[in-house]
């Protein structure tokens, strides 16, 4: 019986070993993913509205406001996504798409940046 248990905490033991190696090369995800060319040639200033780019892009991951330098207020929805290999996250890459909507819901501009 005492063997049994000991075999058994070796097996445990064995097996959180192997779990916390495969986590150590394990792939980590944020955000969605998304396709800017698409996103760049479906898009029209003053054109596009908030339904199609939510059709194209999905739900944003947050929303907020945006106040340009002579006042003009905009909605803005931000999209994100990354992504790394554990531990360390080195090789981690990362873009950001932020779009901007007038009053009237319609895009008016977009930031994107990447690493």
């Amino acid at each position: 019986m005492k063997a049994m248990t000991i075999r058994r905490s070796v097996n445990i033991i064995a097996l959180m070993a192997l779990v916390l190696v495969l986590s150590a090369c394990a792939m980590v995800r944020l955000g969605h993913e998304f396709d800017l060319q698409a996103f760049e040639t479906r898009v029209q200033q003053g054109i596009t509205t908030r339904a199609q780019v939510r059709d194209w892009l999905g739900n944003p991951k947050s929303t907020g406001i945006s106040v340009d330098s002579i006042g003009h207020r905009f909605e803005k929805w931000t999209y994100f996504y990354g992504q790394g290999r554990l531990p360390g996250m080195k090789d981690a890459s990362f873009k950001i798409l932020e779009v901007k909507f007038d009053q009237e819901g319609l895009v008016r501009g977009y930031d994107y940046s990447a690493d």
